[in-house]
């Protein structure tokens, strides 16, 4: 089932750092970041990245072009309304299978989409326990 929002592309650098600063999932060729927007806006953005650890131009350029073909078509079904996307690309996305791509692509988008229980914290211990006086 599509959900009915509009998808838009991230441009500008400050829109990237923050979506750095929500939650990522790392699967296989791709690291995907999100960050839910508190803006009520349902609009999704995606933006697409590679760093020259991947390769040359003509590798970051391919990498790039697989991953926003992957998000076109599993974004509509998988992403959650107002919420930023970064595909970051690795070093094996450029030559990846298609199908193993977007497994990565799909396990990652859904991981991102279900919500993360409380982490939960550490049972209080005394300062004391474990050392010999």
């Amino acid at each position: 089932m599509q959900q009915t929002f509009r998808i838009e592309r991230m441009t500008s650098r400050p829109q990237f750092l923050a979506a750095a600063k929500g939650v990522s999932e790392a699967r296989g060729a791709v690291v995907v970041q999100r960050l839910e927007r508190q803006d009520g806006d349902p609009v999704v953005r995606l933006g697409f990245t590679a760093t020259r650890k991947v390769g040359g131009a003509v590798i970051r350029n391919r990498a790039k072009r697989r991953l926003r073909e992957a998000a076109r078509a599993l974004a509509p079904l998988l992403a959650v309304p107002g919420s930023d996307y970064v595909f970051v690309a690795r070093a094996g996305t450029a030559d990846r299978p298609w199908d193993r791509l977007l497994d990565d692509v799909k396990s990652a988008l859904t991981r991102l989409a279900t919500p993360r229980p409380a982490p939960r914290s550490a049972p209080n211990t005394p300062a004391s326990a474990g050392q010999d006086s």
